[in-house]
């Protein structure tokens, strides 16, 4: 009985928040572990189903480099690698989008769709709703930064009840242009400016931001972030993820959120205890 009264409890504690954020558009970048994990992948289907029958939209934006990784390996596709990112010929963006589009995108919508709600997987290609320029000057292929989002798209997507699931690539301005390849966490900070989301929330396989004795730091703001690069608390593969959320709260998103992926539930566990077990950004 304990058992049951202490579960009762815990929903009892996520109302605040089911009626704080009815209706709030929240943008999830799905990545790590949680996109690899047969079992992670099947907890987050029912989390994100959770959030829209309660009444939130969210919307997600997924990367898949290990798949596309795998691929290019496979294919024996050589990649060339310039200030350790690598160039994106066409040869390589027809791979990009195969597992982005083709692949990964229609297991997510399949999976939320086999969970009980209406999922629509797009790329930014679709009605051009995503257009970019290639990242400094083309010095890396066919890599890009987005230069425009037509979010009624997105707006359009919400409006029919439908979860929109979105897949990094944006489209040029040439006819038969193969399109830009987009980085996910960049994709998702602009995504949700665009929509003026209420929160923006990245899933890594890390526990957040961590200080120098990798203890979580709860929240950050801009200046804490600048003191921490300064110091090199934040160095490395993080430092594009908060530049990321930053660009998001600068631009109107109320907060950004970096959570472990690999904990089971861990979407529910952020936005629907006081606690939460992430790092939270905000503006200031």
């Amino acid at each position: 009985m304990q058992r049951k009264i202490d579960q009762a409890k815990l929903l009892l504690e996520a109302l605040p928040y089911i009626k704080k954020y009815k209706d709030q558009i929240f943008v999830i970048k799905y990545g790590g572990s949680a996109q690899i994990n047969p079992e992670l992948k099947d907890k987050f289907a029912k989390d994100i189903v959770l959030l829209h029958l309660v009444g939130i939209k969210p919307v997600i934006v997924h990367g898949g480099g290990k798949k596309i990784n795998n691929l290019l390996d496979k294919l024996e596709i050589k990649s060339e690698f310039v200030d350790g990112m690598r160039v994106t010929t066409k040869e390589i963006m027809e791979v990009v989008e195969m597992v982005l589009s083709g692949n990964i995108n229609k297991e997510i919508t399949t999976l939320l769709n086999m969970h009980g709600s209406k999922a629509l997987g797009i790329t930014g290609k679709d009605a051009n709703f995503i257009s970019a320029v290639p990242k400094s000057g083309g010095k890396y292929g066919l890599v890009g930064d987005i230069v425009n989002i037509d979010n009624k798209v997105i707006h359009n997507i919400l409006e029919e009840k439908f979860i929109p699931v979105i897949a990094p690539i944006a489209s040029g301005d040439e006819i038969n242009h193969p399109g830009y390849n987009i980085n996910a966490d960049l994709a998702a900070s602009k995504i949700a400016a665009s929509l003026k989301a209420k929160k923006v929330i990245f899933l890594t396989d890390i526990k957040g931001v961590l200080n120098k004795d990798k203890e979580l730091l709860s929240t950050l703001t801009k200046q804490q972030i600048q003191e921490y690069k300064d110091d090199q608390t934040i160095v490395g593969g993080m430092i594009p993820k908060v530049d990321a959320c930053l660009e998001a709260v600068e631009a109107g998103v109320e907060k950004a959120h970096i959570i472990d992926g690999r904990i089971e539930h861990s979407l529910l566990l952020e936005i629907f205890t006081s606690e939460g077990i992430g790092t939270v950004i905000k503006d200031n």
